[in-house]
């Protein structure tokens, strides 16, 4: 791996904002700006300003490009309408994750794809190795692109006075759909309606060189909601309140979709009509039939001290059955949180196990995910 590290086309935005910057996936990147929970709140309270530029984005174009991606990935992809998204998958034969995704259909024969950034360079390599045989091509165009998401309750309004013309795309886009538009100042932005916070939001695809255009238009067009710019510190608290995995803590190679529950993304098909030749399919559906023998479920605590990714899960015995994946003091509900992989015989809701906390035993109470919805 390079020890180049990259900066966004938003860096010297948040130097002036001054934003504490760490390195993060080979990027430096803001990790709060006034207060992790400070901006937790905003984003569940108003709304909150996320550079998301470290991401990767790569295109697929070609007559056979819903082909390939059908063959590619877990979803079944050619069933996604126009402007429309699905969370999918990229597995191993093995059937572990290489790395979740989003993919936007743009055209009936062009889409596109967000990767995380960690693991960038690893999809379009795999994704490439797959590609042999179809009539499709695949161009890395992260370079290219500036990601900056607006979430919160009052997203939608913020992103609708950021249009010059299209602002009724974004009060008819359902979730998980996306549009093009026009931004004042003539900026041309592929917005969809996804997220990663558990709360409404766009996140605005731009050109790299028009992103500090873009997030200047977003502070402008949200100061009257009180919104604020967001580091990468709420962004992880946000999405653990939501239940969301994350690739590297809850989603590994050695991880299947099942074992972190999300088999629901994985298409068999029908017995009349099923779905074949996806990388991974027998090895998956192997899982789906004998079933995890881990389980991701979500932890709830009622002392002060927080549960962190690395933490054994502790039986009644003492022994160390589990693994905290991810955790920390939630804002929203004023107590510990977090997800762990423990046996299927402890993954009832209701069920106390330990956390061993530096040596200390702390119990935490089993519970469904996510831990916050917005519905509720």
């Amino acid at each position: 791996m390079s020890d180049v590290i990259l900066r966004s086309p938003l860096h010297d935005q948040h130097v002036a904002l001054g934003a504490t910057l760490v390195p993060f996936a080979g990027w430096e990147m803001p990790v709060r700006y006034t207060g992790d929970i400070a901006e937790h709140t905003a984003v569940r309270t108003a709304a909150g300003l996320f550079d998301l530029s470290h991401m990767g984005e790569i295109s697929i174009r070609g007559d056979q490009a819903a082909a390939f991606l059908d063959h590619a990935l877990v979803g079944r992809i050619s069933a996604v309408p126009l402007w429309g998204a699905k969370y999918t998958m990229l597995c191993t034969p093995e059937g572990g994750v290489i790395d979740d995704l989003i993919v936007y259909r743009r055209d009936w024969d062009h889409f596109f794809i967000v990767a995380n950034a960690a693991n960038k360079d690893v999809v379009v390599a795999e994704l490439g190795a797959r590609l042999a045989g179809f009539d499709a091509t695949l161009e890395d165009i992260s370079a290219e692109v500036a990601l900056i998401a607006v979430q919160g309750p009052r997203a939608e309004g913020i992103v609708a006075r950021m249009c010059a013309r299209g602002a009724d795309d974004i009060e008819a886009m359902r979730y998980y759909s996306a549009a093009n538009v026009l931004l004042q100042g003539d900026i041309h932005a592929f917005v969809a309606r996804t997220g990663y916070t558990g709360e409404d939001g766009f996140e605005l695809f731009v050109d790299a060189d028009e992103a500090a255009a873009v997030w200047a238009l977003a502070l402008e067009a949200g100061a009257e909601d009180g919104m604020v710019p967001c580091g990468l510190s709420s962004r992880d608290t946000l999405r653990l309140e939501a239940g969301m995995p994350l690739y590297g803590q809850e989603l590994t190679r050695e991880t299947t979709p099942f074992d972190a529950g999300l088999g629901r993304i994985v298409v068999f098909g029908t017995p009349a009509k099923p779905r074949g030749g996806f990388v991974g399919r027998e090895a998956l559906l192997r899982s789906k039939v004998e079933g995890p023998s881990r389980v991701l479920v979500g932890l709830l605590g009622d002392g002060r001290r927080a549960a962190r990714a690395g933490y054994g899960v502790l039986d009644a015995d003492g022994e160390t059955v589990g693994v905290v994946t991810s955790g920390a003091p939630s804002p929203t509900l004023g107590r510990p949180i977090a997800m762990a992989y423990v046996p299927a015989s402890l993954a009832e809701p209701g069920t106390v196990v330990g956390i061993d906390v530096r040596g200390r035993r702390e119990d935490m109470t089993v519970t469904a995910l996510p831990f916050y919805s917005r519905a509720s």
